[in-house]
């Protein structure tokens, strides 16, 4: 039951990075999965584990180095499009 619990909210940190960020994350829920849990390693790697936690995730990290890679993702996306 927690690895489900993990992937709900691992979907939903995802989730809400795009909508911050205003940008489709490319793969639709699984994409929002793996950028929630990517984001949520990359942000507790350079944040640290402060802030609430579910489901073993320090939410405002996991949140903010979601919106991370939700950007650098976008950018590179933009670019083999314009490479295109």
């Amino acid at each position: 039951m927690n690895f489900i619990w993990s992937l709900i909210v691992g979907g939903i940190i995802g989730w809400l990075a795009g909508l911050l960020v205003g940008k489709n994350i490319p793969g639709g829920i699984i994409g929002n999965i793996i950028a929630g849990f990517v984001g949520a390693w990359l942000g507790t790697a350079v944040l640290g584990n402060w802030g609430p936690r579910v489901a073993d995730f320090a939410i405002i990290p996991a949140i903010i180095g979601a919106v991370v890679l939700v950007l650098l993702v976008s950018f590179i996306m933009r670019a083999f499009r314009k490479a295109d």
